[in-house]
């Protein structure tokens, strides 16, 4: 399934992260794009430069 998660702060992220591990093609953003970065480097998955971009073709968003 593919996923967008929006924000990740102290729930945010690792809640993305078990999506992420579980198999799920997770696509997040947040107000900080070098904590998305991070994310994204320590996660199978990508950041997204706005929410939209996060959420084209997603099937499931998580704000």
């Amino acid at each position: 399934m593919r996923l967008a998660f929006i924000g990740l702060g102290v729930m945010g992220a690792p809640m993305a992260g078990h999506l992420a591990a579980a198999g799920h093609a997770v696509s997040v953003f947040n107000r900080s794009p070098e904590k998305a970065r991070a994310w994204a480097a320590a996660h199978p998955g990508a950041a997204a430069a706005t929410p939209a971009q996060a959420a084209q073709g997603a099937e499931l968003v998580a704000l």
